[in-house]
């Protein structure tokens, strides 16, 4: 039996993770062992979505948050090896950007186990992103890079990665949202308790620290969403860090007038409220492919994105969060529009592939 450890932390991991530990469950050969670094620590962020996903709780949790990125980083790798020497794996499976991502990986290619990664070859070409920092330097040290889209291969080609290091096999997102998207309905649910109608509302999620944490690119976010909820109404599920940063900025409690703030969702409530939204303004990276997997029009507050497939097919708007006018403006063009008909993410047997190349290799 060769055994696979997974390092997770945050929400949208949880989400990708869910489909490729259940091919996993189901391979002959492979076994799995769940870490959970705590990087994201509030329930509604982690904890349910275990539940909602029919996924097994963690082998390991952490409970490492907070703080600055290197300090997190820093501690996350020193917890992770701990792990890794007591678990010996065969390999080790990280996903995606973030600093559980990092850390997972850096983990274990210091101990020479192989690193295998989901989501490899995205690129914002922005180094002011931690996120770019993340994905780059995981691709470097990985040897398994399971790329979402051709744009991910051709990325890494260009980098000069070895061609049999870039295995392309799909979005595992779109998986998910084929398992779970059949789940929701329009009604109950989060558009019961928060009494909407079915695509007669604005979706907006925000929580990246170059908008969080810029006062003045927040507060044009803050004020394109007011004026849009004058036409229509806005939810806006608050990332922890998103809350603090707008009660410090004095943005709260005016925009609570204006805006349906609420507490993170679980994960089947933010399927539902993605999939009848009349358009999602996000600057998640997921988010926006969740609004595609939906034919859900999609306004992008960032000045990139990783999604240029989305962009040039229509389905997604980028604009920059600068200026409040711009932002209005995208998102009064992109209410009712729709994209081309395009089909970028594979065919949603992206677990399945991944998890067949891995015992492939792994039980030769």
């Amino acid at each position: 039996m060769r055994k696979i450890l997974t390092v997770l932390g945050a929400r949208p991991q949880f989400i990708k993770a869910s489909v490729v530990s259940h091919a996993i469950a189901q391979t002959d050969g492979l076994s799995e062992v769940l870490v959970h670094t705590g990087q994201h620590f509030d329930a509604n962020m982690s904890d349910v979505f275990f539940v909602e996903l029919g996924m097994a709780k963690p082998d390991y949790f952490l409970d490492i948050h907070g703080g600055s990125h290197g300090a997190m980083t820093g501690r996350m790798l020193t917890e992770v090896e701990r792990v890794l020497l007591q678990e010996r794996p065969d390999a080790v499976l990280v996903y995606g950007d973030t600093n559980s991502t990092l850390a997972g990986a850096l983990a274990a290619v210091k101990l020479q186990i192989p690193v295998a990664h989901v989501e490899a070859g995205l690129r914002s070409f922005n180094m002011a992103m931690p996120e770019e920092v993340n994905r780059i330097l995981a691709d470097r040290i990985a040897h398994w890079l399971f790329t979402p889209t051709d744009t991910a291969a051709n990325n890494l080609a260009r980098e000069g990665v070895a061609p049999e290091q870039v295995i392309p096999v799909g979005d595992v997102m779109l998986d998910v949202a084929l398992h779970h998207g059949q789940r929701v309905q329009e009604c109950g649910g989060a558009l019961g308790r928060l009494a909407l109608r079915p695509k007669a509302y604005v979706l907006a999620t925000i929580h990246r620290a170059e908008n969080t944490d810029h006062p003045e690119r927040l507060a044009a976010i803050v004020d394109a969403l007011a004026a849009t909820a004058r036409q229509l109404p806005v939810v806006w599920p608050l990332h922890p860090r998103t809350r603090v940063m707008l009660a410090a900025a004095g943005l709260l409690d005016a925009l609570a007038c204006k805006v349906r703030l609420i507490d993170p969702v679980g994960y089947l409530d933010m399927v539902q409220l993605e999939k009848f939204a009349a358009l999602v303004a996000t600057d998640s990276g997921g988010v926006q492919k969740e609004a595609f997997f939906h034919r859900v029009p999609c306004v992008t507050l960032r000045d990139e994105t990783e999604w240029v497939e989305l962009v040039g097919a229509g389905w997604n708007r980028l604009v920059s969060p600068k200026n409040a006018s711009d932002m209005v403006g995208a998102i009064q063009a992109a209410l009712g529009s729709r994209g081309e008909d395009v089909q970028p993410y594979g065919t949603g047997d992206a677990a399945a592939r991944i998890v067949r190349r891995l015992q492939q290799d792994l039980c030769a």
